[in-house]
């Protein structure tokens, strides 16, 4: 196709985990939420529903902003509403990085970082983690061109993350913003939405596909100061959030009684699912998140993959050049986590 921009042409763009149509699996690879989400979800869908959806939805998602300010103890007017979280990542690339710009992201890391500044045909530089997974003074250097830093934590596919206060330390260092992907923040000790009021630079995004159990619906949102959510809202689509997704999605972040309950249970099946991994020999990396990393001592990584899909179980192979490869497995319910375990047991 000789039209499409040589940036598009030359990508290969981003390739999200197996989403298989058909049979039954154990699907352990994308980091969902196992159970059903808050009922008062689909109570809020049904209502909208029956309103109609012939006229467009509120374009700033208001419902969502007042209830979440709330909950997040942040005034309304320092969020922004998008399609997933992935939206909101590619329009605060939009806003910051410009072609032949650069866009800084730790490695390894969400691979569809690369891919945002590739559209806008900027460069990405990646800043390897050290192997405890922290960031060393590197990431922060300045360097000429660079617009934005993304930093996911925790981290994908570790399940690390740094502290607040060394995340601040880093943004005070760069000379760009900083945005916080906190995808899996809801699963972790601690999270930085406290640093978005002590600097312009540090933004937060949020997604309501983990730990709200919402990954069909694609929500998500971004905590920054109201100056910065001024200028990305000149940058998004007009209506980039649905009237059905703003119902549930506000309907789930008010319940916070359900996102504690099934907090509580994703963390204890995530400790079975640790032990039981390193009881057969794998090494895990203590996680934050909703998924753990890890590598067999003696057994390679792609092939237990490999046996375990045979078995219509699902993990994520995950393989980085000059880095290394392993299994990212998502914490499932606890016959799930079972299954996986008592599958794994004759392959080792």
């Amino acid at each position: 196709m000789t039209f499409v921009r040589p940036e598009v042409a030359a990508m290969a763009g981003y390739t999200p985990g197996e989403q298989p149509q058909g049979g039954k699996f154990i699907k352990l690879n994308t980091n969902e939420n196992p159970y059903p989400p808050s009922p008062a979800v689909r109570r809020a869908i049904e209502e909208t529903l029956e309103r109609g959806l012939a006229k467009y939805p509120d374009p700033h998602a208001t419902s969502f902003r007042l209830v979440a300010s709330d909950v997040l103890g942040v005034p309304p007017d320092w969020i922004l509403c998008g399609n997933g979280s992935d939206d909101i990542l590619t329009i605060v690339t939009r806003a910051f990085v410009g072609q032949g710009q650069l866009l800084r992201l730790p490695y390894p890391s969400y691979v569809l970082y690369r891919t945002l500044a590739q559209l806008q045909g900027a460069a990405a530089e990646e800043v390897h983690f050290q192997p405890d997974w922290t960031l060393d003074d590197a990431f922060a250097a300045p360097r000429p061109g660079l617009k934005l830093a993304f930093l996911p934590n925790p981290n994908s596919p570790s399940g690390t993350m740094l502290s607040p206060d060394a995340v601040l330390r880093l943004a005070e260092q760069l000379p760009c913003p900083l945005l916080v992907d906190e995808a899996y923040a809801d699963f972790a000790e601690w999270n930085c939405l406290s640093l978005v009021r002590e600097s312009e630079k540090i933004m937060v995004s949020r997604t309501m596909s983990k730990s709200y159990a919402l990954a069909g619906l694609r929500f998500g949102f971004l905590v920054a100061q109201p100056q910065v959510i001024e200028q990305l809202n000149k940058v998004k689509d007009s209506y980039n959030c649905d009237a059905l997704s703003i119902a549930g999605a506000t309907a789930a972040v008010h319940d916070q009684r359900w996102l504690a309950d099934n907090r509580g249970k994703i963390l204890a099946t995530r400790a079975r699912l640790s032990a039981g991994l390193q009881a057969l020999g794998f090494e895990v990396v203590p996680s934050q998140a909703n998924f753990v990393w890890c590598q067999h001592r003696s057994h390679a990584a792609e092939p237990l993959y490999r046996q375990l899909k045979e078995q219509r179980i699902l993990v994520r192979y995950m393989n980085y050049p000059g880095w290394g490869d392993g299994l990212r497995i998502t914490v499932g319910a606890d016959e799930q986590t079972d299954a996986l375990l008592t599958t794994l047991k004759p392959m080792l």
